[in-house]
């Protein structure tokens, strides 16, 4: 089964304003392609967020706008499972520049590496995408979105692998965990189940 990682860089503190994005297809075998893309906004950047990814509006004047990108997009999330790494931003950017420019929801499934991180490797002194890299010794130029959406794929292959699952079903059988969704203009986001304690023998 294969599964799309992604990663947006925004242009401002608008969640509508993405200005860059990664897309990778994997399995629990490995990457299988890759896309990246530059965007035009619309409007400004930030002096911030361009000190956080190096883009800046001048890079992004003969990108295509997000509209016209959309119809690519959308190939690789309907009807697939999407993880990122905190989820929560990057289906927020999703959801909030789909309502901005008035396009329609991809019925998706989704994850977030982070709280499957937290699950699989909960010693880590945190599970930020640079500190979980580093775990498994994986190199990459943070905040690049390609870079970024290429990793989260590598962790979840990395927890595939670990708990033995065959693929993205499987695993989140066995770790007790339920997929988000986004469906036409609503979603669900995904859920953890506590693991359960053992119940102590008295005799």
């Amino acid at each position: 089964m294969n599964f799309i990682s992604i990663d947006f860089e925004t242009a401002n503190e608008k969640r509508h304003s993405p200005c860059a994005i990664g897309i990778v297809v994997a399995n629990e075998s490995g990457i299988i392609d890759e896309y990246y893309s530059l965007i035009n906004p619309l409007m400004d950047f930030s002096s911030f967020n361009i000190r956080v990814h190096g883009i800046t509006q001048e890079d992004v004047i003969d990108a295509p706008t997000f509209p016209e990108l959309w119809p690519k997009f959308k190939t690789y999330l309907t009807g697939n499972c999407v993880i990122a790494h905190n989820a929560s931003f990057d289906m927020s950017v999703l959801r909030k520049t789909l309502d901005y420019f008035n396009l329609t929801y991809p019925q998706m499934e989704y994850l977030c590496t982070v709280e499957v991180s937290k699950r699989i490797w909960p010693d880590l002194m945190n599970h930020r995408l640079n500190t979980v890299a580093r775990h498994h010794n994986i190199a990459f130029e943070h905040h690049h979105a390609l870079e970024d959406a290429r990793v989260a794929s590598l962790i979840m292959i990395e927890a595939l692998r670990e708990h033995h699952a065959k693929d993205l079903d499987d695993f989140v059988k066995i770790c007790s965990m339920k997929k988000g969704k986004i469906y036409e203009r609503g979603y669900v986001t995904p859920k953890i189940n506590p693991k359960k304690r053992k119940k102590r023998m008295y005799f």
